[in-house]
């Protein structure tokens, strides 16, 4: 499961985002060098500005180069670079000789970019299976087994690390499932430019990053602004499916998504549910009951 959704880029940093730690991975080549100062320099300030802009431009294109030939972009959606705050954090390191394999042999059959230029038909891409969305996957190992305990059911699964993108298409591969496609991208633009009315079948967020410190909570993934482009894509009766471990976010998911009015809690006190029998223990969560956190899932119908 995703620990790490997305954190901004210089293009669409947030006011706060000075203050922030460098992600975790990053190295001084995905950094802009800052402009020279001090008397030892002659720059004039047109000058020092012209090299900040020449060095965000070589960052960036080191972003949008792609790690290897035929796999997934560094920055499929580069044209739709907006100033709002992300809920995820593109992570560097490193793919392994098994992962890269997989993303060569299996990414053009299995892979898509989130570039925002098309509406998905997911009738054709799982062929005519209903389909469920799930945002963030980690290494892929619990979605590799929910795909595999349920072959009726594709499984469209949005991550940006790529060593987790190539585990998910070799386990998959490995035990023969054909029906989970791996999308590379931000899930918002997903979700806006790329899925039709009444396309999902549900809608799985397990154990997003809870960016826990006060000032990071509007980087939450479950807002009402994501439910708002959330509802129009799920059919009438969908699920969507949430489980985190931080008691907080937990909290939060649940004022949520019940005040929002396209969605009604499954639990018939209107809290929490039990963590349904298709839902994978993961070694993440294992390492989270053993530290005592409590495990909270819900699950509320699109109405």
């Amino acid at each position: 499961m995703s620990e790490q959704p997305l954190n901004p880029t210089s293009a669409d940093a947030p006011a706060d985002a000075a203050s922030d730690p460098a992600p975790a991975g990053s190295t001084a080549a995905d950094a802009p060098a800052a402009a020279p100062t001090g008397p030892a320099t002659d720059f004039t300030a047109d000058e020092a500005a012209a090299l900040r802009a020449a060095s965000f431009e070589r960052a960036r294109r080191l972003r949008m180069e792609p790690r290897f030939p035929g796999g997934p972009a560094a920055d499929p959606a580069g044209s739709h670079h907006e100033r709002r705050i992300r809920s995820f954090q593109p992570r560097r390191s490193r793919v392994t000789t098994g992962q890269q394999e997989a993303l060569e042999r299996l990414w053009p059959k299995w892979g898509l970019d989130i570039d925002g230029k098309r509406v998905l038909d997911l009738a054709e891409l799982f062929d005519g299976l209903p389909v469920v969305l799930e945002i963030g996957f980690g290494m892929g190992e619990a979605t590799a087994q929910m795909a595999a305990d349920d072959p009726g059911t594709g499984i469209l699964a949005v991550d940006v690390h790529t060593p987790g993108q190539g585990n998910l298409l070799g386990l998959a591969d490995k035990a023969g499932s054909t029906n989970v496609r791996v999308a590379n991208g931000d899930a918002v633009i997903l979700l806006r430019e790329m899925l039709a009315p009444e396309s999902l079948d549900g809608l799985r967020v397990y154990f997003p990053d809870p960016w826990p410190k006060a000032r990071h909570h509007k980087r939450r993934l479950i807002q009402p602004e994501f439910l708002d482009l959330v509802a129009p894509v799920l059919k009438p009766g969908a699920i969507v499916h949430c489980a985190t471990d931080w008691e907080p976010y937990a909290e939060q998911m649940l004022e949520v998504l019940t005040a929002h009015p396209r969605f009604a809690n499954t639990a018939a006190d209107g809290g929490y549910a039990p963590r349904p029998a298709f839902r994978p223990l993961t070694r993440f969560e294992g390492q989270g009951l053993d530290k005592g956190h409590v495990v909270h899932d819900l699950l509320f119908a699109r109405v």
